[in-house]
């Protein structure tokens, strides 16, 4: 079987992209180790509850979002964050500490000192940094907003987004914008005041999801792939040919493709790509992925005492919690929990303590279920209860990782017509994988029409 182009890996990348490259006009084929498409974008409806098992959001600021859902057809079934949402939660001292919505909710609420508070507004005055010097987000946001700042507020957002530690990755990395606001203006809150009055567009989100919930969008990509995907398949092994690459798929035998685009996770494409790009596999295999569990539990509204009026709660690493934070699933979007119920999922493991997220799941349950007491008075037996582990969980975006992302982004230099795709690129929200996707399709499109060219060339002279 020969293909314009083979692409490996049918989760939300993958299938972005083979769907892109369809939309031109190629032959393509999605090679797919599990049963069905859709990677870690898993969506599960039981007993009248939605559980989220992997990402719960789509940024509706990345245009490609928007434009995948409209183009999809699926904008009748979205929904946006509810109503409902009117506070920010940190834990502080064992407690849910509320914060303002807005961008001055941290200044007026209670939960840092009145010192951190004043430190915050010492980024208006302060020089700019040191350039080329590559900071971890805590030294960046220490030195801008101050120690307290970044331990109770970045730590655990960045928790939250990465299952990492701020200590540990880099803020070039994960937040370019705020160091590009600092670069441009000095200091990051007067570069957030200046794109304001400018009408930019500031760091944050807006989010929305659809009725049942983020496996819609992979579902929706298979659904105009169709036969164009291929489950069930293994490639073992990645060769270069007279014509482009052989893909070798053990007793099912091997296909020919002009080009190959690599869409699995870091490890696994370091494995694919090393016999034909040595380079980039030895960088795509420094990219760790901790392990992570997600715990759902659905409880009669009446058993839960907290108003769930928020996203979530974020922790710090200083409370000492199992869990890095939670979600309020039920107050985030409609049709996540059945008349008189709530819905709430906790995250444990990542960075933090990836053992935790190798216990058994009635010991996750337990965890959790004892964390929700403490934290919003959640109260007798939960009515669901769904552990997910994902055994590698979240790439990590340390020191250095804007190089690594460098030499793989241009794999396809060291070895014409193979490009990768992935969470471990620019981020691992589904907007930022579509944003890459897009990228990467553009990409093997051109590299097709030259190749094309240049044959063609060949044939008439």
């Amino acid at each position: 079987m020969t293909a314009d182009v083979v692409v490996i890996g049918g989760g939300i990348s993958g299938l972005a992209t083979a769907y892109d490259l369809k939309q031109r006009g190629h032959r393509v084929v999605v090679l797919e180790r599990q049963a069905s498409p859709g990677g870690n974008a898993v969506s599960e409806r039981r007993s009248g509850f939605l559980m989220e098992h992997g990402p719960s959001t789509m940024n509706a600021h990345v245009p490609v979002a928007n434009e995948i859902s409209r183009g999809l057809g699926l904008d009748d079934e979205r929904c946006d964050l509810g109503d409902g949402i009117r506070q920010r939660y940190l834990v502080s001292g064992g407690t849910l500490a509320a914060i303002p919505m807005g961008p001055f909710g941290l200044l007026t609420a209670g939960y840092l000192s009145p010192l951190a508070r004043i430190r915050m507004l010492a980024d208006f005055f302060l020089p700019h940094g040191k350039d080329g010097e590559e900071e971890t987000v805590m030294d960046f946001c220490s030195r801008r907003f101050g120690r307290e700042f970044a331990e109770r507020v970045i730590d655990p957002l960045v928790a939250g987004i990465y299952a990492g530690r701020a200590s540990e990755l880099s803020v070039l990395a994960i937040f370019p914008k705020l160091v590009a606001l600092e670069e441009k203006y000095g200091s990051v809150s007067l570069g957030m005041m200046h794109r304001r009055r400018e009408g930019g567009k500031m760091p944050g989100s807006r989010l929305f999801s659809w009725r049942d919930g983020i496996a819609t969008l992979p579902a929706a990509l298979a659904q105009r792939l169709g036969t164009t995907i291929r489950t069930g398949v293994t490639v073992r092994r990645i060769s270069p040919s007279h014509n482009g690459f052989d893909i070798h798929v053990g007793n099912k035998g091997r296909l020919q493709a002009k080009s190959v685009v690599v869409a699995t996770q870091a490890h696994v494409t370091a494995q694919l790509i090393s016999e034909i790009d040595p380079e980039g596999a030895a960088a795509a295999r420094q990219i760790k992925a901790p392990p992570l569990a997600v715990v759902f539990l659905g409880f009669p509204r009446r058993c839960v005492d907290h108003p769930l009026d928020g996203l979530g709660f974020l922790t710090s690493e200083a409370e000492n919690r199992n869990i890095i934070g939670a979600q309020f699933c039920s107050t985030m979007f409609p049709c996540r929990a059945p008349a008189g119920h709530v819905a709430v999922s906790a995250y444990l493991g990542g960075t933090r303590a990836p053992d935790l997220a190798r216990l058994p799941a009635p010991e996750l349950i337990d965890l959790a279920r004892s964390e929700f007491r403490d934290l919003i008075g959640a109260v007798g037996n939960p009515t669901v209860a769904q552990v997910r582990h994902w055994p590698l969980g979240l790439p990590q975006y340390g020191s250095g990782h804007q190089a690594l992302i460098e030499g793989l982004g241009t794999t396809d230099r060291r070895k014409s017509g193979l490009f990768l795709t992935g969470n471990y690129f620019a981020g691992p929200s589904v907007a930022s994988c579509l944003s890459v996707a897009q990228e990467t399709a553009l990409a093997a499109h051109e590299y097709l029409n030259r190749a094309q060219g240049l044959q063609f060339q060949q044939t008439v002279s």
